[in-house]
């Protein structure tokens, strides 16, 4: 992992196109900003881990067979 400091208002870039900014330091907590193309998702690291959990969860209850099923209509990846 690399660590950069930063201040309020200074950015860092990620490839070609990703800008990250930090808003505001405030209490502790650092708000960024994220400039990104549409095409890039963004999504918090703690809400991916629970949909993944919840995935998980969902598909050891489902009858054998099915989530192989499931996936293949889906073109879904096997990181479940």
């Amino acid at each position: 992992m690399l660590v950069i400091t930063r201040k309020k208002d200074e950015s860092i870039l990620i490839g070609d196109g990703i800008k990250i900014t930090v808003v505001e330091t405030k209490d502790g907590r650092v708000r960024i900003g994220v400039d990104a193309p549409k095409t890039v998702r963004i999504i918090r690291a703690e809400a991916a881990e629970a949909t993944e959990f919840n995935i998980a969860a969902t598909a050891s209850r489902l009858p054998d067979g099915l989530l192989d099923k499931l996936k293949g209509q889906q073109g879904m990846t096997d990181n479940i």
